[in-house]
């Protein structure tokens, strides 16, 4: 979430903010809103339905707890969509008075003031999206006892504005599930199996009533055991995400305060054939049904067929159920390398027209694996598609995840017109069996047989174009091949042929600008016209090199081809091969 403060510009052409992922707390927004006129904006205050409160000590001072008031502009309007007038946030504190005792986190909220059983908080500036804006600081009062409970009714106000109320409870004592680490094995090969004999404790001053155990594992790990208490999912395949399963599993029984619990019968954690970067992560919380559909986040989950998974005592404690203590150690994770491969195969196209007409042509890439490739913890791109315009063309249309770069993979201010050279990255994910498709509209300039660019896929850094998972660089480059052999077709607008390889090529080469190093930013030559190759006499080095013969075609002999029905070139093999 992100902070409204007084001194806040209202970003209007901000993206809209995310919500908090699935494992995180949830955050339960408050009730709908009634029915407003179309121009006046609803905004609806939120935050955790409960937090529980460390008993006052007996000695020392109180440990305290933060209750994160936030609000939502449901405008998707990202430009035009903010409020920008000041509007006033007020807290009832009557509810909790022996209970809690509240204040404000001073550095994050320094215009909220807090005057007896009400507290005021002024701001300005709401833009579209789920935002902070208050961190209330709680701890148990004075004299209040184990199970002394209470609210706090959060309401807002601002002219031509609306505001739903929220209330978040407050309770002395509760559950404190703390999740242990497990010691795993974290070098692993494909096919490797290792338990997971989980283990949490309740060191909390009540009992926790059922718990909930989640697990989330990437795509490249596996828990083969598939429990009859336990719901499953399995990330979209068409978003681009981990390919991650989660499992949800409620666990009944009253876990005490002071105890530890470990699983009956340790889960099996494998890595697959397709492991390679891979993430497992394992929470603990209390079970209840709002927490369940918290964690279900809308996606469909579907029910284990097998035993019930159980967790049993490791040491006794002592005896009621509340909210948890600390949130923040309920979770453990662990990051695993598996020694494998993953085979990024460039695919080019083959292409014929006339001088004056456009064409269209598919190149790319597919991971023909075994490995899926995740860069799960920094974010970054897998690897760049690397295409050099065929000379004698120009790029009339792009997908947008391409970025005009100079013939010499330089940054290029201009992203508008036809650009000799240009860079695309893939997400944070490659899985095995996908890769990256990018369509093309080329205009053909000058009717040349033969002209060729080359398409690389390669690493995002190009001081090391070589991919580190990759065994085959040989088929890392492909060729999109511009009127070969046959020349031009007589039928104007053409698309794109049937797709062949071409023949491999090695990566770029020529030195990168020591000052860019992300993709796309420095690299090998091209040519330095829109419509160049590189190669060519007109181009600035060598590198990504045209092949093949580029003879220009003289407009009588076009005109005479024309006129004796050239036929568009054949594609050596079929597109669909790489969208099976």
């Amino acid at each position: 979430m992100t902070r409204s403060t007084p001194r806040t510009v209202l970003h209007c052409a901000a993206g809209s903010f995310a919500a908090a992922g699935l494992l995180a707390a949830a955050s339960l927004a408050g009730a709908a809103a009634p029915a407003q006129a179309a121009d006046t904006p609803v905004f609806t205050l939120g935050g955790p339905a409960e937090t529980a409160l460390h008993p006052y000590p007996e000695n020392g001072r109180p440990k305290s707890s933060t209750v994160g008031i936030s609000l939502n502009n449901p405008s998707e309007d990202e430009e035009n969509g903010g409020f920008g007038g000041d509007f006033t946030l007020t807290f009832d504190l009557s509810g909790v008075a022996g209970v809690a005792d509240v204040k404000f986190d001073g550095e994050a909220n320094p215009d909220c003031k807090v005057t007896g059983t009400k507290a005021v908080c002024e701001d300005w500036g709401i833009w579209p999206g789920l935002q902070g804006a208050a961190d209330l600081v709680v701890t148990a009062a004075d004299g209040s006892e184990s199970g002394d409970t209470g609210t706090i009714t959060v309401t807002g106000q601002a002219d031509g504005a609306t505001f739903t109320p929220f209330t978040t409870r407050l309770t002395v004592g509760g559950p404190d599930l703390v999740m242990e680490r497990l010691p795993f094995r974290t070098e692993l090969t494909p096919g490797e199996k290792q338990q997971a004999p989980i283990t949490f404790a309740n060191r909390g001053t009540r009992d926790a009533d059922g718990v909930l155990l989640t697990l989330r594992y990437s795509r490249g790990l596996d828990i083969p055991q598939r429990y009859s208490n336990c719901e499953y999912t399995v990330d979209d395949p068409d978003q681009p995400d981990f390919g991650s399963t989660t499992a949800l599993c409620s666990v009944e029984g009253a876990f005490e305060a002071g105890a530890t619990y470990t699983l009956a019968t340790p889960l099996t954690l494998e890595a697959t054939e397709r492991a390679y970067y891979d993430t497992f992560l394992y929470r603990i919380q209390e079970n209840s049904a709002a927490q369940r559909a918290s964690q279900r986040a809308g996606a469909l989950f579907e029910r284990g067929t097998g035993g019930v998974l159980k967790a049993v005592p490791v040491t006794k404690g002592a005896a009621a159920r509340s909210t948890d203590l600390n949130p923040y150690d309920n979770q453990q994770d662990a990051d695993f390398r598996t020694e494998n491969t993953a085979d990024f195969v460039a695919y080019g196209d083959q292409v014929a027209g006339p001088e004056g007409a456009t064409v269209k042509a598919d190149i790319g890439f597919r991971n023909e694996g075994p490995a899926w490739i995740g860069h799960i913890r920094s974010g970054e791109d897998v690897a760049t598609v690397d295409f050099t315009v065929p000379q004698g063309a120009s790029v009339t249309s792009k997908p947008d995840r391409c970025r005009a770069v100079t013939a010499d993979g330089k940054y290029r201010e201009d992203q508008t017109s036809p650009a000799p050279r240009y860079v695309c990255n893939t997400s944070m994910t490659v899985r095995d069996g996908s890769g990256l498709d990018l369509p093309f509209e080329l205009r053909v300039d000058k009717a040349m047989v033969g002209a060729s660019g080359a398409v690389t896929v390669r690493n995002t850094w190009l001081q090391n174009p070589a991919l580190p998972f990759d065994p085959k660089p040989a088929n890392n480059t492909a060729f999109l091949v511009l009127n070969g052999e046959g020349g031009s077709d007589s039928g104007g607008t053409t698309g794109g042929g049937d797709g062949g390889s071409g023949e491999p090529s090695t990566p770029p080469t020529s030195a990168p600008d020591p000052e860019k190093s992300p993709s796309g930013d420095s690299g090998s030559s091209a040519s330095t016209t829109s419509g160049g190759s590189a190669g060519t006499t007109g181009g600035s080095g060598g590198g990504l090199a045209s092949t093949g013969s580029i003879a220009l075609i003289g407009s009588g002999t076009a005109a005479a081809a024309l006129a004796a029905g050239l036929v568009l070139f054949t594609a050596a093999r079929r597109r669909a091969a790489r969208h099976a």
